[in-house]
């Protein structure tokens, strides 16, 4: 091995602990383009039915998302909290339902006396440092939420001179393939995140309708939840169903088969006829890869790794086929 090759090789170990010590921080930073893109699009849309400056456009954006927000949650959250407060009720009966029916199990013979142990201090403390841990989890999450918007805001407020401060720090003979790069992330993350938001959207309102006709409990929660989860591919889909049937199941068995067919239905209508069709013009995720890179960020990032697993995919495939298929495997030559 030459000094090189031992320098470079050197390099990319330093360079790789650094962006491991730094994967919070990356991660923040990532979540904020994300989240300028879905802005952007909205600030071209509004400057192509306007004469409004950017900085005016966004103010514009910002204060109709504010109102949208504000006009949702006064139609949607007074019923929202009444049924969490419902599923607070119902919570305990569908566990002790479930464990009636697992109780003749042995393997869940040590979770049942687990549970039968009663209350000992030390239980309490244990409780109490693990409701600490919760709670110092959760306003880390929220000061990182918060760090998030406001990168965002100031990446929407001036995206030409960042991707102008990109394209200079490239070297000199592959600036013109960074531009390029950068705007095909740009087109095609756009195009997921519209595609995705229509599809989350018609996702929410289906499921709300279909579980009013089937009188199913907590229809509006079941229905927000199922469409949230749309945003995360394979996974989102399989474990929002869970809340619905679980609940259906309080009240029979027959409503538990309906709710249950009624959602593979719409899951499966939505995974190969909306979303492919609102994506077929931006980007195509094989659901191999997708899921590859939901398990793999999940367990190094937790729940952030997994909810920015799909935007990245899409970001790595254009550089994939930008760089490594054009710029060597087309040039490699016998």
């Amino acid at each position: 091995m030459t000094a090189q090759s031992a320098l470079l090789s050197l390099t990319f170990v330093v360079l790789a602990l650094l962006i491991w010590q730094l994967r919070w921080v990356l991660l923040v930073l990532f979540g904020a383009v994300v989240v300028a893109v879905a802005l952007d699009v909205l600030i071209h849309q509004l400057q192509d039915r306007s004469r409004l400056a950017r900085p005016q456009a966004l103010l514009v954006v910002l204060a109709g998302l504010l109102l949208a927000g504000l006009i949702i949650g006064q139609l949607l959250l007074p019923e929202l909290i009444t049924q969490i407060q419902q599923l607070g009720k119902d919570l305990p009966e569908l566990v002790n339902k479930l464990s009636g029916w697992l109780g003749d199990d042995p393997r869940f013979a040590a979770l049942n006396q687990a549970f039968g142990t009663g209350v000992s201090p030390e239980n309490l403390q244990s409780v109490g440092r693990q409701l600490l841990g919760v709670a110092g989890g959760a306003a880390n999450s929220l000061i990182q939420v918060l760090l998030m918007v406001l990168l965002a805001i100031l990446l929407a407020l001036d995206p030409a001179s960042h991707r102008g401060m990109v394209v200079a720090i490239t070297p000199r003979p592959a600036r013109e393939q960074m531009a390029l790069l950068l705007d095909e992330s740009r087109q095609a993350l756009g195009g997921w995140l519209s595609g995705m938001t229509l599809s989350a959207t018609t996702v929410f309102l289906l499921t709300w309708g279909g579980l009013l006709l089937l009188k199913a409990p907590l229809a509006l929660l079941s229905a927000l939840v199922c469409g949230l989860l749309t945003f995360v591919p394979t996974i989102g889909p399989t474990a929002a169903t869970l809340l619905p049937t679980g609940l259906a199941l309080l009240q029979s068995p027959q409503l538990v088969v309906s709710v249950l067919v009624f959602r593979l239905i719409l899951q499966n209508l939505e995974a190969f006829l909306l979303t492919p069709l609102l994506l077929r013009k931006t980007v195509n995720l094989l659901p191999t890869v997708a899921l590859m890179a939901q398990l793999s960020l999940g367990a190094l990032l937790g729940l952030p790794g997994v909810l920015l697993a799909l935007p990245l995919v899409v970001v790595l495939q254009v550089l994939m086929q930008r760089v490594v298929v054009q710029q060597v495997m087309d040039r490699w030559s016998s």
